[in-house]
């Protein structure tokens, strides 16, 4: 019961990263790259005063942590980059499936045991992820920017694989994060980041790269190893049911039958998927 609590406070953390990304380009006007870099630096020096004042140290953590840098600059860019031209819904179908193929695939590769609940519950969820932000029609797909947001996928799938094989989930985390900004703000400056950026939406970002970045990042970390590589991949398909709940709830987002069948697809895969072999 503990790791399921830990598990859906993770997934609220991360649901609230899209609600708070939401609010800081479409409310407050601020550019996607820009809430990423400022997201990331400011998870990084939050993390870096946590580990000095708990003493726990600043190893580097040889190939591995090269590895979860690399994931996580994939996932926070090509995110941002990515959603410059694709729906958002779209965007989150396209982000999650990858995932999924990403940490499966790490599953059998580790010969990991994936009983046949975990992957009727993974259809189940994916199921009803598809039913919930697959287009309907509209202007034509940018194949470039499902490019970007596959890799964004396939950056975090690596990323989540990779906090397996962690000890220290906080250092581990904050190791990431503060080898990650620096070439964040060296993107960011390539990309042509705004020096005057909203304030609410700088405040809105350092929340997310704070709170529910930071401290969530280590949490999802911590609670890893004992979820597996499935059971974590199928857990991750309630985020942008959850991340929508709160649009509604926040943004005033219209509530809708087909959100509410579709969320208790997805929620119902995710419980499934949840129990043990």
């Amino acid at each position: 019961m503990k790791l399921f609590l830990l598990t859906a406070v993770t997934m609220t953390a991360f649901a609230a990263n899209s609600v708070l990304n939401r609010a800081a380009v479409s409310g407050a006007g601020m550019e996607a790259v820009d809430f990423g870099v400022v997201r990331l630096v400011s998870g990084a020096l939050a993390l870096a005063v946590l580990v000095a004042g708990q003493k726990r140290g600043f190893a580097l953590g040889g190939v591995g942590r090269g590895v979860a840098v690399a994931g996580l600059l994939a996932y926070i860019f090509g995110f941002s980059l990515a959603y410059r031209g694709l729906d958002a819904g779209l965007g989150a179908l396209v982000l999650f499936g990858v995932v999924q193929i990403t940490m499966f695939g790490g599953a059998v590769v580790t010969r990991e045991a994936v009983p046949m609940t975990r992957w009727l519950g993974a259809g189940l969820a994916l199921g009803g992820l598809v039913w919930l932000l697959a287009p309907t029609g509209g202007p034509a797909i940018s194949a470039a920017h499902v490019a970007m947001m596959a890799g964004a996928g396939l950056g975090w799938g690596i990323y989540s694989l990779q906090g397996r094989k962690e000890v220290d989930a906080t250092q581990a985390t904050a190791m990431n994060f503060i080898l990650a900004a620096p070439v964040a703000l060296a993107l960011g400056a390539v990309l042509g980041m705004d020096m005057e950026m909203p304030a609410a939406g700088v405040v809105l970002a350092v929340v997310a790269g704070v709170v529910t970045s930071g401290l969530g990042y280590a949490l999802w970390y911590a609670i890893l190893p004992g979820l597996g590589a499935s059971r974590a991949a199928v857990a991750q398909l309630s985020v942008p049911v959850i991340a929508m709940a709160g649009g509604m709830a926040f943004l005033n987002e219209p509530l809708t039958l087909r959100f509410v069948g579709a969320a208790v697809l997805v929620i119902g895969g995710v419980l499934v998927s949840m129990r043990k072999a």
